[in-house]
């Protein structure tokens, strides 16, 4: 679970002295406005819900949480918090192809995965403005002055950034001088993967028939994972539509990463038709690109701290 709501969240259980909390979200992007989707918080925990029935949402990155023995002892806190509250329950649907560790335990949200970033939002009081694109970070009389496309800068005491280390080399003013060269060197050395997702909302009464509630496929070159969204959760209704949501192979993604995305959904929805013949149409789709998915190389250095998607910088978290 990395991202910026953590963070907030920890902040506050400090005990310091009164102090305010920002969350700058650049999403909602504008294919999400324009489709009518509504918006959701988390980044790659997002969770899209459909314009036709907000009860009905998919989870477009992560899709459950994985707990393995360290962290079941490290972030034992977070689970029996998220378990206590709801937020999280074991994962029982079946996922065909699942790799499993010893010792793994596996987690779904029943309200999608971004009710984890919400709720740790909520504890935080932190206050969360969305489209806001941040594009320098400036030392300012012992304040750090965060710009944006839009908008007056704001000073802050401390920041963090969780966005993808890309995104924060291309940030500019006096952050780029607490990255040594050495440093730069290694972040730029950093490689992500990529995919596409293409979630699919359905009308209520809708039947998918399949045995199970998730998939790994290995054998098409487009599509590497399916899940029936609400069957995955367990909360399959009557009153609310099925979803389901298809994550493509990283080759794939490669050779498409340009392309329009009306192209890439039609591409990926040709090819889920060819795995699962005579699926229904859907009332509404929505086609995801993760350019930044996960990272595939990983270096670290004495200061400096990656771990997927996010970045903390020693010099600004005294």
């Amino acid at each position: 679970m990395k991202h910026g709501s953590p963070c907030s969240r920890r902040r506050a259980e400090q005990r310091l002295p009164p102090h305010s909390c920002a969350l700058f979200e650049k999403g909602p992007h504008g294919d999400q406005i324009a489709s009518g989707l509504l918006p959701d918080q988390g980044g790659r925990m997002a969770t899209a819900r459909s314009p036709c029935n907000p009860q009905s949402t998919v989870d477009l990155g992560a899709q459950y949480i994985t707990r393995t023995p360290h962290y079941a002892k490290k972030h034992q806190s977070f689970y029996d918090e998220l378990l206590a509250h709801g937020i999280l329950k074991p994962l029982t649907s079946p996922i065909e192809g699942m790799v499993m560790k010893e010792g793994d335990c596996n987690f779904v949200a029943p309200q999608g995965l971004s009710s984890i970033v919400k709720h740790y939002l909520e504890e935080s009081g932190a206050e969360v403005s969305f489209r806001h694109r941040v594009t320098q970070i400036n030392l300012r009389n012992d304040k750090w002055e965060v710009s944006k496309e839009t908008g007056s800068p704001e000073r802050f005491d401390i920041v963090v950034l969780t966005m993808p280390v890309p995104q924060i080399l291309q940030l500019q003013g006096d952050i780029a001088n607490l990255i040594s060269e050495c440093q730069r060197q290694q972040l730029e050395s950093v490689c992500y993967s990529s995919r596409y997702a293409l979630g699919l909302f359905y009308e209520a009464g809708t039947k998918i028939d399949v045995p199970w509630a998730g998939q790994y496929i290995t054998s098409n070159p487009c599509t590497r994972f399916i899940s029936i969204d609400n069957k995955k959760r367990n909360i399959e209704s009557s009153e609310v539509g099925p979803s389901l949501v298809v994550h493509t192979t990283v080759p794939f993604a490669v050779t498409y990463l340009e392309h329009s995305t009306e192209d890439v959904r039609e591409l990926i929805y040709q090819q889920l038709e060819s795995i699962l013949p005579g699926l229904p149409q859907p009332v509404v789709t929505k086609c995801q690109k993760w350019r930044y998915s996960q990272i595939a190389e990983l270096l670290n250095s004495p200061g400096l701290w990656i771990t997927e998607g996010s970045f903390c910088v020693s010099q600004v978290i005294k």
